[in-house]
């Protein structure tokens, strides 16, 4: 039975068309929580690197679903593939093994060059992945873990306890504790934290380029030297490749990059937004021995971590994107693009940064959400992370094309564009 609405309310939504994104988006509010926000749009359906709303207008999607759907939208392999396994084995306990499973094991400890005696453990996001992470950290028996100034992490309490920002922490707290925030890419910081020698500090939690606050990739070196203090100390060396990983800076994962991570081997990674090509996955693997035997049997566990529709998604990601050579696309393109940005000496755009198709355009005034907006009705779904930066997280399957669109669109802005009062 319908709640009863206001008269005025009434009127506005015999106003509305059945099926519309008016229509939908009244549902959405009277039935979700109010976490998001309004919706921007209702969209409906998706084809490569497009996406369609209610009301039958086209969009190129830049966001990705944030760096999700690194194949696009209704990848036909993907979705092959998902509908194979779905239709052969959909779930089952992780009181049993599947092939799928243990094969996409198998498949990321090859592509992230862990040692024997590693091991992997899935998960269904990004934030459980890091709830496992502290949770390692907290067997080690050590009370300290370190993270960075505008980190983010997670939501879940443990991830949370992880990520910098005041607004995410503070309604929640006391959260767990032991955790201490160094300044971003300030190594002088790095070396004092370590300045006693470090045998209490857990981890080191680092974003090799943190998405949330910007897409700010550390400095160089500063990946070499936190391997080199936490080698020393005896410490876990985590990376956070949530937003990084799976192909997304033109390497699978970014700190693999010679100029980012210098050619380290961390203790501890995690996955997931790509992993699963849109399909919900996460994952986290422990290097070695020594990590992967912190979490013993009965100390985690999923319901549906690793289930066999998740793992062929995973498992046909990752080989699409070998196929189709998706990531030197991705180098070339992020690279192409960047340049062109820079090149448009926009007086609104301050600089380009980032790498692959992870990319922040940099703006000279705090109108972010203006231009995302002003974008969305050109037909570009784009993502104004903090009031001066765009962020671009796009399928790997762009075009040059696809991504002039947005060059085009950035060098029509007005130049005199200002904060709304």
């Amino acid at each position: 039975m319908s709640a009863e609405l206001h008269p005025q309310d009434a009127a506005a939504a015999a106003l509305v068309t059945p099926d519309s994104g008016a229509h939908w988006a009244q549902r959405y509010s009277a039935a979700l929580m109010d976490t998001f926000g309004a919706p921007q749009r209702v969209l409906v359906r998706g084809e490569g690197a497009y996406v369609w709303d209610a009301d039958g207008n086209r969009y190129l999607d830049l966001l990705a679903g944030i760096a999700v759907n690194a194949l696009g939208h209704a990848h036909p392999t993907l979705t092959a593939a998902i509908s194979a396994q779905l239709g052969t084995l959909g779930h089952v306990s992780n009181f049993f093994a599947t092939p799928t499973q243990v094969a996409l094991a198998e498949r990321l400890l090859a592509l992230a060059e862990a040692p024997e005696g590693s091991r992997v453990f899935f998960a269904n996001s990004g934030t459980e992945a890091n709830e496992a992470l502290m949770k390692m950290a907290r067997r080690t028996g050590r009370p300290r873990v370190l993270a960075l100034e505008g980190s983010f992490h997670g939501r879940t309490m443990g991830a949370l306890a992880l990520t910098h920002k005041a607004a995410y922490r503070e309604p929640f707290e006391p959260l767990p504790s032991g955790v201490e925030f160094l300044p971003f890419g300030d190594t002088d910081a790095l070396e004092a934290a370590f300045a006693d020698g470090g045998a209490d500090i857990a981890a080191l939690v680092l974003e090799p380029i943190q998405g949330e606050a910007g897409v700010r990739p550390l400095p160089p070196g500063y990946l070499a030297l936190a391997r080199k203090l936490t080698a020393e100390a005896g410490a876990l060396l985590a990376l956070d490749e949530v937003q990084t990983g799976m192909g997304r800076t033109g390497a699978w994962l970014a700190h693999q990059h010679p100029h980012l991570g210098g050619g380290i081997r961390p203790d501890v990674v995690t996955l997931a937004k790509g992993l699963g090509g849109g399909f919900p996955m996460g994952a986290i693997i422990a290097y070695g021995e020594h990590a992967a035997t912190l979490l013993g049997r009965g100390q985690h566990g999923t319901t549906f971590g690793g289930n066999p529709v998740a793992a062929a998604a995973g498992l046909t990601t990752i080989g699409v994107i070998e196929r189709d050579g998706l990531l030197a696309h991705t180098r070339e393109l992020g690279e192409t693009w960047r340049a062109d940005i820079s090149a448009l000496g926009h007086p609104l755009v301050a600089g380009v940064r980032g790498e692959g198709l992870l990319i922040a355009v940099e703006l000279t005034a705090p109108v972010a959400a203006q231009v995302a907006a002003r974008a969305l009705e050109a037909g570009l779904i784009v993502n104004p992370c903090t009031p001066t930066t765009l962020r671009l997280a796009p399928p790997l399957i762009l075009t040059a094309e696809q991504a002039g669109q947005f060059t085009a669109f950035l060098a029509g802005l007005p130049h005199d564009l200002a904060p709304e009062a």
